[in-house]
């Protein structure tokens, strides 16, 4: 896996760490493809891609943000990074039909309250045949968010709400999903819904117990995780869902 094992990080951050790493590879395909990684954060996703052959290029807001490129010995030819400073929720500096893949995970598309007009500009950015995996939250841990915050009127609406927007205490504000509303998104954009699944079904109590008895149990939890996800499909289960999508040649 391409996640690093610190000693002191959190067992169940480590855990979905390398279920998403997991998801991914599984996703990728096996020739080498340009991918559009929108996905932000600390670059292990993009490690990840570029270890396993695939050229990215990494969108950031912050030049500041880079990425450790550091290949393991056996990955064979790495791929290339091109990092640019960019608006990852305004995608119209990408040129029409110009990459085969794009990546939006670490919920990206949630940060984009205004995810239709994002979600048509992944479209236009695809060439024929291309392909989108991106990971959202999900209604389930909106609903979750709102009863903590004690935000009744609110959750009441939820439900029948047509976007669901949840503030977080940082003043962040998150958009969450249903499965149906995520794969009308998508198909409304002119893509075509390969799946959609939850990201995880193991609760964390359940994977912290397990790794608290038994360390080693790691990969074994995260194989079971990928498998279950797998099985959920269209479910809205656990706090993140994840999508792929293609758009028709």
């Amino acid at each position: 896996m391409a996640v690093d094992h610190l000693e002191d990080a959190d067992p169940y951050d480590l855990f979905y760490a390398e279920v998403a790493a997991r998801q991914l590879t599984d996703w990728l395909p096996a020739e080498r493809t340009t991918v559009l990684d929108l996905s932000g954060g600390c670059g292990t996703f993009t490690r990840l891609m570029i270890d396993a052959g695939h050229d990215v290029v990494r969108a950031v807001a912050d030049r500041r943000l880079g990425v450790d490129t550091r290949v393991r010995q056996d990955a064979g030819t790495a791929g290339h990074l091109r990092q640019v400073a960019a608006d990852t929720r305004d995608l119209r500096w990408v040129a029409r039909n110009s990459v085969d893949a794009i990546l939006a995970e670490s919920r990206a598309l949630s940060f984009s309250l205004a995810a239709e007009d994002t979600v048509a500009d992944m479209a236009n950015a695809l060439r024929p045949g291309g392909r989108l995996l991106l990971c959202v939250d999900s209604l389930v841990l909106g609903l979750a968010r709102l009863a903590e915050q004690g935000r009744w009127a609110e959750l009441a609406d939820a439900p029948s709400a047509d976007v669901v927007l949840v503030p977080y205490l940082d003043g962040t504000i998150t958009r969450c999903f249903w499965p149906a509303e995520l794969r009308a998104l998508l198909e409304d954009n002119g893509l075509k819904v390969e799946w959609i699944r939850p990201r995880s079904v193991l609760s964390k109590e359940a994977v912290v117990r397990a790794l608290a008895s038994d360390p080693s149990a790691l990969p074994t939890l995260v194989r079971t995780e990928v498998a279950l996800a797998a099985d959920r499909e269209g479910e809205s289960v656990g706090i993140h869902l994840l999508a792929s999508a293609v758009k028709p040649g």
